[in-house]
């Protein structure tokens, strides 16, 4: 590629003189300090997601000098690029109401900018998603590589890791089992490094599905941020994204309905984050993959729990990479894989893994499938009258003995609400109160991670560990318990959860896949003649987000993408 070819084959900005568009593109290149061997060079976009609101993200200048050096080594050009970067616990109201503003910032510069290929350098629970929503639409290859999962820490000899134990140490706080001083101790024993969370929440959840799915190279979802591992992966993907650029491999010719179904099985076999159900349908849904909730069911339904992590099990991120990672995983699940699968390494599924030791007898963090950790079903989807469009639940973080359970309802209309009454030690509730919360889903609220609701304090110094609980909400991947999420239509939306008051009786029945509000028709369309519209935002992307953003069941991501 000449200096002229790059000039000329790269979208140009328009000043009515494609020729001193491309004079001017040159002149401010030359300014920069590139010269014609420069500019010669396959050129390769590093999207920078660095932000001092995302702490989860400080490796990531480390990670993008490795990609840099493995595209020089390989004779490409490294232009790195900023996004907006979604700092999980440090945006308000949730970060989940920045992902389709994040994919459509990334798809739209990917779109803008001269480049051949991109590396898309992510990490923190929604931006992977978002990235891989624009990887599906976008017309150069792209490759993504994470920040990867924090290093354990210790707190009086006792293990600890975000965030599972984040929730874990606080409901004991809660219930009186820790001081004051005692929890502000953990509070910085419990994130240590650089990285995202170190259990199988989402972050780590949505690092395996990239793997799994092909658009990222097989190995890459779980060497721990701070470790040479995680930066020689950094390079290898910035060699390989060279050899895209000459040689393009789509993504969406990679997220094929069986690359799907390969990560369905993944995100099951892992008992992965709920959040993957909401983000997966996204991404399916601007690849044109036919999956839908339902799928989910289906697949999960058959493949057992073979990762003890939390909060599915007792290990942590550090362990599954020692293990082997997503390969020996994938490698355990063999016989049930589409081996034809080609992702960004440009070799088939079959061919890689047969390179793969399978789990040894060494190690107690992956299982096999004559053996697994679990029961299949570690995901489920359940219908019924207060949902039916769907909801889903993590069976393998629930209580077996509320998996079955009938009881009465008491209703909150936020989670500022709720999180009033479940702290007042005088609350009028009992173990066998179903707790829900409404006005949480993707129009009301931008589908915070709120239906985690604690457990009333007055029943967990009595110690209650569990309660079911059902919203229109989400929860983080960290989170346990029998929780009902993902309620569609939501509330916001006229969806039946609108109409529960106190008392009704609601029924979860997972062994049937049924949610039911146990109210007579009739009631309801009484009901239903006295909702109101809910007040919308005045202005800006929550007010566009509004108007157009989808229901959970199809992705929650903009109607008009």
């Amino acid at each position: 590629m000449s200096t002229d070819d790059f000039k000329k084959n790269k979208r140009v900005t328009s000043y009515g003189d494609e020729n001193f568009s491309n004079f001017l593109r040159g002149a401010f290149l030359s300014a920069a300090g590139y010269d014609r061997q420069d500019l010669s060079r396959p050129i390769v976009g590093i999207a920078d997601l660095r932000s001092d609101f995302n702490p989860c993200h400080r490796g990531v200048p480390e990670i993008i000098e490795h990609v840099k050096r493995g595209v020089l080594e390989s004779g490409g050009l490294p232009m790195v690029f900023p996004t907006m970067s979604l700092g999980e616990t440090l945006l308000s109201p949730t970060s989940m109401l920045f992902r389709n503003l994040l994919a459509m910032e990334t798809e739209e510069l990917i779109r803008a900018q001269p480049m051949d290929s991109v590396v898309l350098i992510g990490g923190c629970d929604k931006t992977v998603p978002a990235q891989m929503m624009a990887a599906a639409v976008s017309e150069i290859p792209v490759i993504l590589e994470v920040t990867g999962p924090m290093i354990t820490n210790s707190w009086k000899g006792e293990r600890l890791g975000a965030c599972t134990d984040c929730r874990r140490m606080w409901s004991k706080y809660r219930a009186g089992e820790l001081t004051k001083s005692e929890i502000e101790s953990v509070e910085g024993s419990l994130a240590t490094t650089s990285g995202t969370c170190m259990v199988m929440g989402t972050a780590s959840t949505m690092a395996s599905m990239a793997e799994a799915l092909g658009l990222m190279l097989p190995g890459g979802a779980t060497p721990p941020s701070p470790t040479g591992n995680r930066l020689r992966h950094a390079t290898a993907t910035g060699r390989r994204a060279v050899e895209l650029a000459k040689n393009p491999i789509l993504a969406k010719d990679i997220l094929t309905t069986k690359a799907f179904h390969n990560a369905i099985k993944v995100l099951a076999a892992i008992g992965g984050s709920t959040n993957a159900i909401v983000h997966l349908l996204a991404i399916a849904g601007r690849a044109k993959a036919d999956v839908n909730l339902k799928t989910f069911d289906d697949i999960a339904s058959k493949i057992p729990l073979l990762l003890n992590l939390k909060p599915s099990g007792q290990k942590y991120m550090e362990d599954f990479d020692q293990a082997g990672g997503v390969p020996v995983l994938m490698k355990e699940l063999e016989s049930v894989l589409d081996l034809d699968h080609v992702g960004v390494a440009g070799t088939p599924l079959r061919e890689i893994l047969s390179k793969v030791e399978p789990a040894g007898s060494w190690q107690d963090v992956i299982t096999t499938l004559d053996e697994p950790l679990g029961a299949s079903g570690a995901l489920a989807v359940l219908y019924g009258s207060l949902a039916p469009k769907g909801a889903v639940i993590k069976t393998s973080a629930a209580s077996k003995e509320l998996m079955q359970h009938t009881g009465p309802a008491i209703v909150f209309e936020s989670a500022a609400e709720a999180s009033l009454k479940l702290d007042d030690p005088n609350f009028d509730v009992t173990a066998d109160h179903v707790l829900v919360l409404r006005n949480s889903g993707p129009i009301a609220a931008g589908m915070p991670e709120a239906g985690s609701l604690p457990i009333p304090k007055k029943l967990a110094l009595q110690g209650v560990k569990d309660m079911v609980r059902v919203s229109d909400a989400r929860m983080s991947g960290t989170s346990y318990g029998t929780v009902v999420l993902h309620c569609s239509p939501e509330s916001a939306a006229g969806g039946p959860l609108a109409l529960v008051r106190d008392g009704d009786l609601i029924q979860l029945d997972v062994a049937n896949r049924t949610i039911n509000l146990l109210v007579s028709e009739e009631e309801l369309s009484k009901r239903e003649k006295e909702l109101k519209p809910i007040q919308k935002a005045e202005r800006g992307w929550f007010r566009l987000y509004q108007e157009h953003v989808t229901q959970a069941h199809l992705g929650a991501d903009m109607d008009f993408l």
